[in-house]
């Protein structure tokens, strides 16, 4: 580390045991995971730097935004040593707006509070597509991980254009368009001439994306919410398949959210061991008082409508009821009461481009521990409730809540499985370790593959897909032939 200080400065980088602790942590059942030092570039230069010097040192590399990627590991990487390359700390800069075509150029340190507040501070012309997750989680680093959205612009990665990249041997590289110096449609054109090489940096370690363009949607005039209660789990089915016709005819421009009883009342409520001695999963009487308290259903359905005026959107509303309630099951929840609710106002924001922390109470459920399991979920009804009956067994037999949100596209939900348990209870951290092995099995049997991945399972989940690891392994040896950026992230290592 002492060619960095001398090279960089003191300030770019420390090995005190408080930093080493504090980049070391995570909410994962493993446990922290210790770098061997924490670097702070403040410029793409400094990235060159960096690498060059880890190149000629033999030093592994671990890239992170802002880490807080809560439940997905944080700053810890994958593997102890490596050091953390803390890119948020001092590279937070919004380079670029440009309203007329709607983007804006960022760093990877600009979180989803600092660009809201920056449209804000512009009259509110553009929108951005923010998570449910922390504010101050880094919008880049969400999208090269794919993380998405609810808004049209859900697709974050797909939502990125002109990417600056710094290899493995510290040149600098942009794909498409990106390429030709002085391009004019740098930020703007995705398809240009030869191979989308885009996807390649995402969930990867084949370069450190140190700024890109992303691509923002103008505000609507009115916004305009809905939500559906439904009474009972076994009712997952009939939801999906009125939520599908909705997104594939594209009557509702926002995704819909099909949300879980726990996974809504958690962001209120902490687990009730006073009344259940411990007893997990939570007992069902207790499940339905908590919904009836909150004003929720086993499942509730929200999604939301843009348009000049709240009263021009009086039709979209009538249609959408119209269509739920012939269920006969359906309670419409309408736009003055989802404002008012704390649990429901989090998909109003959502829908809204508005960064909440409202969703963060979840993780309060059991003690601080938190993993997010996240397969995809094709969107009909019998699929869908056999992903169901799959978790709620495995969670169950393990002795964990099932928590789930569903965010439904046209053909593919993401379901979002947010699994509790107490991080201090070594016995429990082992358990919850040995469910999410047992939720993976389970999935594979019934042909759904790991999704993003938490990094504790990064290098398992890639160890089970043979031809893109070797396909991946093969890329990385050409690229990175001394391990430099993030060996083992997604299971990608040389060979």
């Amino acid at each position: 580390m002492n060619a960095v200080r001398s090279t960089l400065g003191d300030g770019a980088v420390s090995t005190s045991p408080e930093t080493l602790l504090q980049y070391g942590f995570n909410r994962l059942p493993t446990g922290d995971v210790e770098p061997g030092a924490v670097a702070f570039p403040g410029s793409t230069e400094d990235v060159q730097v960096l690498v060059r010097l880890a190149n000629e040192h033999g030093v592994s590399l671990w890239p992170t935004s802002t880490g807080h990627n809560l439940g997905l590991g944080e700053h810890s990487p994958v593997r102890e040593g490596h050091v953390v390359v803390h890119l948020g700390k001092r590279m937070n800069r919004i380079i670029e707006v440009n309203e007329t075509l709607g983007y804006a150029v960022i760093e990877p340190g600009v979180t989803f509070r600092q660009l809201r507040q920056e449209m804000a501070d512009r009259g509110d012309v553009l929108m951005i597509s923010a998570t449910s997750g922390p504010p101050d989680g880094g919008v880049l680093g969400n999208a090269l991980d794919r993380g998405a959205g609810y808004t049209p612009f859900f697709d974050h990665f797909g939502m990125l254009a002109g990417m600056d990249v710094v290899l493995p041997d510290g040149n600098l590289f942009s794909p498409g368009d990106g390429s030709f110096e002085g391009a004019k449609t740098k930020y703007l054109n995705k398809s240009g001439f030869g191979p989308m090489l885009d996807g390649v940096f995402s969930q990867s370690n084949f370069g450190i994306v140190t700024r890109a363009a992303i691509w923002l949607m103008p505000r609507p005039p009115a916004i305009r919410s809905f939500a559906f209660t439904f009474p009972e789990d076994s009712d997952l089915a009939e939801v999906i398949e009125l939520v599908r016709p909705l997104k594939q005819g594209n009557v509702v421009p926002t995704l819909l959210k099909v949300t879980s009883d726990l996974y809504a009342v958690g962001t209120e409520e902490t687990y009730p061991y006073e009344r259940t001695g411990g007893q997990v999963p939570l007992p069902d009487d207790l499940r339905r008082e908590l919904r009836d308290k909150h004003g929720v259903g086993a499942w509730t359905v929200s999604g939301a409508f843009y348009g000049p005026t709240m009263e021009a959107l009086d039709s979209s509303i009538e249609r959408v009821r119209a269509h739920f309630e012939k269920s006969g099951k359906a309670r419409y929840i309408s736009h003055e009461e989802i404002e008012k609710s704390e649990i429901l106002k989090i998909h109003l924001d959502t829908f809204s481009g508005e960064p909440t922390e409202s969703e963060l109470g979840l993780l309060g459920w059991r003690n601080g521990g938190a993993t997010w399991f996240l397969p995809a979920t094709p969107m009909l009804g019998e699929e869908a409730e056999l992903q169901h009956q799959v978790s709620r067994r495995v969670l169950n037999e393990y002795g964990f809540d099932y928590m789930v949100e569903f965010v439904c596209g046209p053909r593919v939900a993401r379901g979002l499985h947010i699994i509790m348990f107490d991080r201090s209870n070594e016995e429990e951290r082992q358990r919850m370790d040995d469910c999410y092995a047992a939720l993976v099995q389970a999935y594979d049997e019934i042909g759904y593959p790991i999704g993003r991945a938490p990094t504790d399972w990064q290098e398992r989940g890639g160890e089970r897909l043979s031809q893109l690891a070797q396909l991946t392994g093969a890329i990385k040896t050409a690229l990175d032939p001394g391990g430099v950026i993030a060996p083992g992230k997604y299971g990608i290592s040389g060979q």
